[in-house]
């Protein structure tokens, strides 16, 4: 059904960058949101960042100003540039897709994600 793979993950250095990509295949884009989460391993997972169909983008305070979420809807694509990182941006980065029900858009699709190591 529904696939998500994203890739671009790696290790920079403390004021670089990284662009991660992620594919998803067998997804109507709706109404509903695509987005960015990351998570340290044993914490809570955590949004990064996040856009609608339309294009409306939001970004947690920590990221604002440094990473740029964008999509290629005729390509089934999602970006993630990262500009400016941090030690903090240390953190395993999925790729996520809302689905839409009848009632609301929920995040139920996720992809394997990849590691990001700043030092």
């Amino acid at each position: 059904h529904v696939q998500l793979v994203e890739s671009g993950g790696g290790m920079a250095e403390a004021g670089g960058s990284l662009k991660l990509s992620c594919s998803v295949s067998g997804y109507r884009f709706t109404s509903c949101r695509l987005g960015w989460y990351r998570q340290v391993s044993g914490e809570e997972r955590e949004r990064v960042s996040d856009i609608s169909a339309d294009g409306t983008a939001i970004y947690s305070d920590s990221v604002k100003g440094r990473f740029t979420i964008t999509q290629d809807k005729s390509k089934n694509m999602l970006f993630l540039q990262m500009n400016n990182l941090t030690a903090d941006d240390t953190a395993v980065y999925y790729c996520a897709a809302q689905r839409r029900t009848p009632i609301r858009c929920a995040w139920d699709y996720w992809g394997q994600g990849t590691q990001v190591t700043v030092s």
